[in-house]
């Protein structure tokens, strides 16, 4: 990442068979004490990279009843290392950590005290049986200059409806610094609600809507078992923020869509069991007030800011039934707010990144025909009648934009670029300081929004060919939002993101089939900003 080092990507490619191997019994003996032993059937991963830290993960299977979300099995002492070799001759670091069920047998070390800009190797050990080894990264010292700094970027990865190839195609890359994913790790439905146009590629586990600890748990542990996951976990840190499904639909402060108070419980209770598994089964920090929302900094190039737009929202109002503009509703929260605008205001480096939920930039659907907007309403899970903005989004809660995006102009803050995902589409955005008025308002930052992992799209919901009715839907939204340079509604694929000091560049990768566990993947557009510009382009080749 350093200016004077060379890119990394044949180096972690010819490591990338140590980070992807099975877990190997040291001195087991009978088959039947192999059967009882200790397994770590989850993978390892790693996140929440520091110049002088990372997190690691596993879980441990004790017991073969010692299932996640079971609540059983015994406790069990795992011991880490983290070593500058992959043959660990050279331990860096280690530790023990004690797996109880009260944790569900996951574990995490929070290792300290590391050598900046570093590759590392890591495993976990319990009993005679040792995990795979996973390979890792910290970040360079907070004054280094870098030349380069490549993120993998994902959303929205429903078990149900296909694979996770999108994962594969990342880790083979062997030049991306981390993964950052934006939201909807897994999802809450129960088993054949919201699949692969109708089918059921895979099942869930538990089949039925996940509403305690113990099904948050089984869900989570169910993802972990994906080949693919596990292998790109194993690569690169994770950073990771959560989205509505990692709790339910349209999630807010005090309830959601898919909750219904009384026959599902206490939304409190189950808002409080999804968090805790969720900092149980992710490589993730918990932050301020036991949330996402935290920062991360890649020397004088980057800050990241990470943000959680659930947890403090106000409920979304209905189309034709509420002020989108009210002062007194909000989409992060006072604090928030205020921590997000500090970090801007104080940052030095050539960009700030912000790891963003949902849509930033306005959207209105008012030149969309009836055809359209009906399937469009269903996917952004709104009313087909009247629709004008998807009131989920930042569009539901203008007052808050207006406040961020005037605190960015008012103090002359440049190059702010905002990853988002969630909305199962791919778009390329400047984010305007009025909509109504752009350009000649100009653009406060620019906004890349990568689409699905899996979840169905616009003609998934239709059932119809890709572009059957999505080319028209994109000419239209684009005709009725000049800020919109480009929005693909039928692909499902991840995005790999570029910065140099001059520019930051999104590349989108398309899947063949998500139905396939051998989907390949394509270059399908890219677009990019430059330096000093708050303005998308399209430029006409991945990055190499």
């Amino acid at each position: 990442m350093t200016a004077a080092r060379p890119r990394r990507r044949q180096v972690l490619k010819a490591t990338a068979i140590v980070a992807g191997a099975a877990a190997v019994p040291l001195a087991l003996g009978t088959a039947a004490e192999a059967a009882t032993a200790p397994q770590f059937l989850h993978g390892v991963a790693s996140g929440d990279p520091l110049p002088d830290g990372i997190l690691l993960w596993t879980r441990v299977t004790p017991t073969p009843e010692a299932v996640p979300g079971s609540a059983t099995g015994p406790d069990t002492e795992v011991r880490w290392e983290l070593a500058t070799d992959k043959a660990f001759t050279r331990i860096a670091a280690s530790g023990t950590v004690t797996a109880t069920a009260a944790s569900d047998h996951t574990v995490k070390a929070d290792v300290r005290g590391l050598t900046a800009d570093t590759t590392f190797w890591y495993r976990f050990t319990a009993g005679a049986t040792v995990s795979p080894v996973g390979r890792t990264h910290t970040t360079p010292a907070t004054d280094a200059a870098l030349d380069r700094l490549r993120f993998g970027v994902a959303s929205c990865a429903n078990w149900e409806a296909g694979y996770f190839s999108a994962y594969r195609h990342l880790a083979a890359r062997g030049d991306l610094d981390a993964f950052l994913f934006l939201g909807d790790y897994i999802y809450e439905y129960k088993s054949g609600e919201f699949c692969a146009r109708g089918t059921v590629v895979r099942p869930h586990a538990p089949a039925h809507e996940i509403l305690n600890l113990a099904d948050y748990r089984t869900r989570h542990g169910r993802y972990k078992t994906d080949e693919d996951l596990q292998t790109l976990h194993a690569q690169i840190p994770t950073i990771a923020i959560w989205d509505d499904h990692e709790f339910a639909n349209d999630a807010w402060s005090g309830g959601a869509e898919n909750h219904t108070p009384g026959t599902e419980g206490d939304w409190a209770d189950r808002m409080a069991a999804a968090k805790q598994a969720y900092f149980e089964w992710m490589p993730v920090r918990p932050s301020v007030a036991g949330t996402t929302y935290r920062r991360l900094r890649y020397g004088k190039l980057a800050d990241l800011h990470l943000m959680d737009q659930r947890s403090f929202r106000s409920q979304q109002v209905k189309v034709g039934n509420g002020d989108v503009d009210s002062a007194d509703r909000t989409i992060t929260g006072r604090a928030q707010m205020d921590w997000l605008k500090a970090g801007l205001s104080a940052s030095d480096t050539t960009w700030r990144l912000i790891g963003n939920e949902v849509m930033i930039s306005p959207v209105a659907f008012f030149s969309l025909p009836d055809y359209i907007l009906r399937p469009l309403a269903k996917l952004l899970g709104l009313p087909g009648e009247g629709l004008a903005v998807n009131t989920d989004q930042w569009d539901g809660y203008t007052h808050d934009r207006r406040e961020l995006l005037g605190h960015l102009t008012s103090n002359g803050i440049t190059n702010t670029v905002f990853l988002t995902g969630d909305i199962h589409s791919a778009w390329a955005a400047d984010v305007p300081n009025e909509a109504a008025t752009y350009p000649l308002s100009g653009s406060a930052a620019t906004e890349f929004v990568v689409t699905s992992v899996t979840s169905d799209n616009i003609d998934d919901i239709l059932k119809v060919a890709p572009q059957t009715v999505s080319l028209a839907a994109a000419a239209a939204i684009k005709a009725g939002n000049r800020h919109i340079k480009w929005v693909d509604l039928d692909s499902h694929g991840y995005g790999v993101l570029d910065i140099t000091p001059g520019q930051t560049q999104m590349d989108y990768y398309v899947l063949s089939d998500r139905t396939r566990k051998d989907a390949t993947s394509s270059w399908t557009r890219s677009y990019r900003t430059k330096s000093g510009t708050q303005q998308i382009e399209r430029v006409y080749s991945p990055v190499k």
